[in-house]
């Protein structure tokens, strides 16, 4: 069995690599970092198979792995990236999830990392918000709220944007 999940383990991670890339990303916002969370995510994976329980929680197991290494070199090197746009677009897909919308990015990186969070993993990664409970190790309910409450800081800061541009 040991084998089978291993196997399987690869082939999600083969067929997701864009959308983990772009998860690590979202948290230290450098592309070389990002691949290093990434490299190290895939072996803690592995290195660990064996306490995967089921192939239907793999999606949120590997994501859980993904946001600890993420959450772990933030605290270790306790620095913020700043990434010009010319990178950002070499390492993101040409096609998904590009932020086309400087305001919607400065605001999104004007979040908290608990609302940034779950407000990547439910639009950029289309999670359910049960599968985000689980990657985060939250209630249902507290996943709702942070939720809502990061739409609405959103939609605050963009308003009043607008409001600015209009002026």
């Amino acid at each position: 069995m040991n084998n089978k999940m291993e196997k399987l383990l690869i082939h999600f991670i083969t067929e997701n690599k864009e959308n983990v890339y772009r998860l690590a990303y979202s948290y230290v916002k450098n592309a070389e970092d990002a691949l290093d969370i990434v490299q190290d995510s895939i072996h803690k994976a592995l290195s660990s198979v064996e306490t995967l329980k089921s192939e239907g929680a793999m999606k949120s197991w590997f994501y859980r792995i993904v946001v600890n290494t993420s959450l772990d070199f933030l605290r270790k090197n306790k620095r913020i990236q700043l990434v010009d746009d010319k990178t950002l677009e070499l390492h993101s897909p040409a096609s998904e999830d590009a932020y086309h919308d400087m305001d919607l990015e400065k605001a999104m990186d004007e979040l908290p990392h608990t609302f940034r969070t779950v407000v990547v993993l439910r639009y950029f990664e289309d999670l359910k918000i049960e599968e985000i409970a689980e990657v985060l190790h939250e209630n249902i309910s507290t996943v709702k709220t942070r939720l809502y409450q990061a739409l609405r800081k959103l939609r605050l800061k963009m308003s009043n944007e607008f409001l600015e541009e209009v002026k």
